[in-house]
């Protein structure tokens, strides 16, 4: 594809996800996925149903992928993604996708239910140290910066568009 053909040609709708920002003493709630690079960590979320509330998305997609029951609190930054103009391309060039990131609270003190639905990709879950984020591959990557700049998870502005 070439990047400066316009996007709605390729016939794929943009899609919306919603994703948990889940900070626990100094932790932050990840799925673990896997790719021919190795392992690689994610919001847990994603994709909205047809009329469904981005709230009841996160929360439905948090319990599948994780297991976490959760209380969704602010939205608190939201990103284009478009994959044409970034690492992963030679996946699928064809991805427009505008994640809503919420804070979140975990209902129950332990993740105490079994994930119901991994991603394909997805073999676990992680719980990263704040402090040493940048020793992984955290994707968006702009989040190793933001979360140790503001770990109370208020930002100065909330969209960051098509940004890593």
């Amino acid at each position: 594809m070439n990047k400066s053909q316009p996007f709605a040609q390729t016939g794929k709708p943009v899609r919306n996800s919603a994703k948990a920002i889940i900070i626990v003493e100094g932790r932050l709630l990840t799925t673990r996925n896997q790719d021919l690079f190795g392992d690689f960590y994610l919001l847990p979320g994603g994709g909205q149903n047809h009329s469904e509330i981005l709230r009841e998305t996160l929360k439905r997609e948090c319990l599948e992928e994780t297991g976490a029951t959760i209380e969704v609190a602010d939205l608190v930054l939201i990103r284009e993604y478009i994959s044409a103009r970034h690492q992963f391309a030679e996946f699928d060039p064809t991805i427009h996708q505008v994640e809503f990131m919420f804070s979140c609270r975990l209902l129950e003190p332990v993740l105490t239910h079994q994930p119901t639905e991994h991603d394909s990709m997805q073999t676990g879950i992680a719980w990263l140290e704040i402090s040493k984020l940048e020793d992984y591959r955290l994707y968006p990557e702009v989040l190793k910066s933001l979360l140790k700049k503001h770990p109370d998870l208020v930002f100065p502005k909330i969209y960051l568009g098509d940004i890593n």
